[in-house]
């Protein structure tokens, strides 16, 4: 846990900081660290785990835990943090992963003789009809109104009877330039099997998802990086392929 905190906190200190000069001289590796703290704490309310931050070390573990010299105000976090792409944080996904195979966690989630099973899927965090900005997805209700979104495609080491699983690094679907057409999760996904799959290509890892990634695109995606799949391929999503299973007289 030690290792990996500090870690996060080196990536955090890498983050770009617009500041002309720090009166208050809080670093940007404090920054990361109390965002991050209020996600390792589980907190229901930004706000309220501030105000337990600020009450100091009978009330936190901002300094023992987090290695926190000053605690910022969540103005500063929002402020300072806001610019910072999220592609800075892939360094700690890699070093969990590399912490895994140095130190054999990851014979826990082979299966299939050997093999690493990593799960696709897309996932909405945020969603608002009045608040927005330029990396927003948007989307036109029944009802006409308009909502701003985000979402990802989370990519995660999974192996059946294990109650833990792994995040790798996700890919945020977001506008991208030069394209004509709202990003989507195929697309995003594609976009994750160019930079990560090489990288995965040594746990002979067997990719998973449900009947949207089921297509020759993305198949072809998977198996140029040495992987393989179990696509969902459901008669109602994929007739054609239906059709020709029944012609073809397999049961």
């Amino acid at each position: 846990m030690e290792g990996l905190l500090s870690g996060l906190r080196a990536v955090c200190g890498t983050f770009p900081d617009a500041r002309q000069w720090r009166p208050d001289n809080l670093s940007m590796a404090d920054v990361g660290m109390a965002a991050f703290s209020l996600f390792f704490m589980q907190s229901e309310s930004f706000l309220s785990h501030q105000r337990r931050l600020q009450r100091g070390r009978n009330g936190c573990n901002c300094q023992t835990l987090f290695g926190m010299e000053k605690i910022p105000s969540d103005n500063h976090i929002r402020d300072l943090l806001d610019s910072a792409p999220p592609e800075l944080l892939e360094p700690c996904f890699d070093q969990v992963l590399d912490e895994m195979r140095h130190n054999g966690g990851l014979r826990h989630f082979e299966r299939l003789g050997g093999r690493v099973l990593i799960a696709l899927d897309g996932s909405e965090y945020f969603c608002s009809e009045k608040r927005g900005c330029p990396r927003c997805l948007t989307r036109k209700r029944s009802n006409g109104k308009k909502e701003n979104y985000h979402t990802l495609l989370a990519a995660t080491l999974v192996a059946p009877g294990h109650n833990r699983v792994l995040p790798l690094m996700p890919e945020l679907i977001a506008p991208q330039d030069g394209a004509e057409k709202q990003d989507c999760e195929r697309n995003a996904a594609k976009r994750w099997m160019e930079r990560h799959g090489a990288g995965m290509r040594d746990m002979r890892p067997v990719y998973l998802g449900d009947a949207l990634f089921a297509s020759q695109p993305m198949c072809q995606a998977v198996l140029a990086q040495g992987g393989d799949f179990l696509f969902v391929c459901k008669e109602e999503s994929h007739k054609t392929l239906y059709e020709y299973i029944h012609g073809a007289g397999i049961p």
